[in-house]
């Protein structure tokens, strides 16, 4: 008993000592031998189960070597691994540049070398490597692994561009979402101001008239701005613009936007007055006179008229300690006929409509209107295409009257004014360059506007299409006096030498531009008494657009 006990003592030490795969059958040293201990007689006698575990992790042969042994085909020879996991081989390059190579295995299935039989890359602190596993017998064979190499140079530029990217997304990020949060609150916190300012006002000046966004709100048909506040306003006693009471706060409710142009007697600037663009005409404070002329004409009564600019109020103001002269009037984007015809070339459906309209608004003007709320005639004495603006349809509405003159036939008044500026040289007709024309008969004074409508018809005409083919724009007297004629340049040129604009030659083989020539003529002769009147004029523009089916204006109910 006591030597079948030992027996089972020194088996279990053997079993556990080669349990793990240290040996198959084989020694310590590497030979197989035979350890027929009597086991497999005892584990059949005691019925005991024996669990292999190197049967479990096949073991492989491997060549294992350092360096120069490698190389050597008969060292590498005497150089094994028995009973190996895996089988390795590695290329290593130190950092002083020297290259070893090593072959080798693994025999602890704890702690495999590598995962899986693929090749690994590294860069150890003391240089860079390359290893390649694998498994089977001697399957380290062959060439070693290369390296590969590592750019460091990339990495490095790559790492630093993700951080300027990290550091500038870090710097700029909170400053762009300030800026627009400060955005928004700015914008807030003027709109909540200017709804305290207009309520505070509101309280404070009881005298301030405001009226309600739905009365003061313009249309956009024709030059009717507030078409049907105006109507109303006519019987009030304060001609074709806003009552009286009304124009006394436009400064204040008006906000200036940009300026549009620049002249002798001041600036125009487009501005917003409850929500719709108009025009604002800033008189400098020498050309009051101007101011008060133009309001003054602009309040007769019935005087609004589709080819007439359309007035809203004056007021008077002060801007940066100076007194400043406000004229309202309807916003046109096109500008005078004058930067019209800079820009665009015409044809004849435009060139009837420009001509028309400006004749008929001549026509309204000249006009006397007998009745209890009656309308004097008026004579412009300033006509010219700067006074003449577009409107997006393309018919024209004359403007500025700051030398305007009316008369009545029903009292025999006539009413010079008190400006004691004159019109523009360039157009005054040949008996105001001459001083024979006599400036108490009103008559005198309608035909001078004549002459001046002629001179305009020459410049529309130059911008009409006719064969594809129009001339540039061009003042009247281009080609025979400067840029700013004096008084005696033009005198010369008009009275002296009887001088008219160039007709061209193509015009005689156009039939509208033909006959536009003949009318023309006749509005600038030198002898007033030849040229036609306002009315005759319209008529005879009618006429010829009739016999034109290209032209379609809205003239019918007027031709009758």
């Amino acid at each position: 008993m006591k030597r079948k006990f030992w027996f089972i003592v020194i088996y279990k030490y053997l079993l556990i000592t080669y349990a793990n795969g240290e040996i198959e059958g084989r020694s310590l040293d590497g030979h197989e031998e035979s350890l027929d201990f009597g086991i497999n007689n005892i584990n059949e006698r005691r019925e005991i189960p024996i669990q292999n575990s190197v049967q479990q992790n096949p073991r492989y042969r491997c060549y294992s070597c350092e360096y120069s042994d490698c190389y050597d085909t008969e060292l590498r020879k005497t150089h094994l691994c028995q009973n190996a996991l895996q089988c390795w081989k590695s290329t290593t390059r130190e950092v002083n540049g020297i290259v070893r190579v090593s072959r080798g295995c693994t025999t602890h299935d704890k702690i495999p070398f590598c995962l899986s039989n693929t090749s690994a890359p590294g860069k150890p602190e003391n240089g860079r490597y390359s290893i390649e596993c694998c498994t089977g017998d001697y399957c380290n064979d062959g060439d070693f692994p290369e390296i590969l190499d590592f750019h460091e140079d990339d990495v490095t530029r790559g790492q630093i561009g993700n951080d300027k990217i990290k550091l500038s997304m870090a710097i700029f990020g909170p400053v762009v979402f300030i800026s627009l949060l400060a955005i928004v609150v700015i914008y807030f916190m003027r709109k909540n101001h200017q709804k305290r300012l207009l309520a505070t006002r509101s309280k404070q000046d009881p005298e301030t008239y405001y009226a309600s966004d739905d009365l003061l709100r313009a249309t956009s048909a024709g030059d009717s701005t507030l078409r049907e506040y105006l109507q109303h306003s006519v019987t009030s006693g304060s001609g074709s613009g806003l009552p009286l009471l009304v124009q006394r706060t436009l400064a204040k409710q008006v906000t200036l936007v940009d300026c549009i142009g620049r002249g002798r007697y001041g600036e125009v600037w487009r501005g917003i007055w409850h929500g719709e663009n108009v025009a604002v005409k800033i008189f400098f404070s020498r050309d009051e006179e101007s101011w008060k002329r133009e309001t003054e004409i602009y309040s007769t009564a019935l005087l609004r008229h589709e080819n007439i600019l359309g007035y809203i109020g004056s007021d008077m103001t002060s801007r940066n300690s100076c007194t400043q002269l406000w004229l309202l009037t309807n916003y046109y984007p096109f500008g005078s006929l004058f930067d019209y015809l800079n820009r665009m070339s015409l044809n004849h459906n435009d060139m009837m409509q420009i001509c028309l309209s400006v004749a008929n608004g001549l026509v309204h003007l000249h006009t006397e209107i007998f009745g209890t709320e009656g309308k004097p005639a008026i004579a412009h004495r300033d006509l010219k295409s700067k006074n003449i603006l577009v409107k997006p349809n393309g018919v024209c509405a004359i403007a500025d009257f700051g030398l305007a003159v009316t008369h009545s036939q029903v009292t025999g008044k006539l009413d010079l004014g008190t400006n004691p500026k004159v019109g523009t040289k360039r157009y005054m007709a040949p008996e105001v360059l001459d001083e024979t024309i006599n400036m108490k008969c009103f008559e005198a004074l309608r035909r001078a506007d004549i002459y001046a409508l002629g001179l305009i018809f020459w410049e529309v005409g130059r911008r009409t299409l006719s064969g594809g083919i129009a001339e540039d724009y061009k003042v009247p007297y281009y080609d025979v006096v400067p840029n700013d004629p004096s008084f005696e340049d033009m005198r010369k040129v008009v009275c002296g030498d009887n001088y008219r604009p160039c007709i061209p030659n193509r015009w005689s083989s156009d039939m509208l531009l033909a006959t536009l020539s003949k009318l023309m003529r006749e509005c600038w002769h030198q002898n007033p008494n030849v040229r036609l009147p306002a009315l005759r004029i319209k008529k005879t523009l009618l006429k010829l657009a009739s016999t034109d089916s290209k032209v379609r204006l809205d003239y019918e109910e007027e031709c009758v």
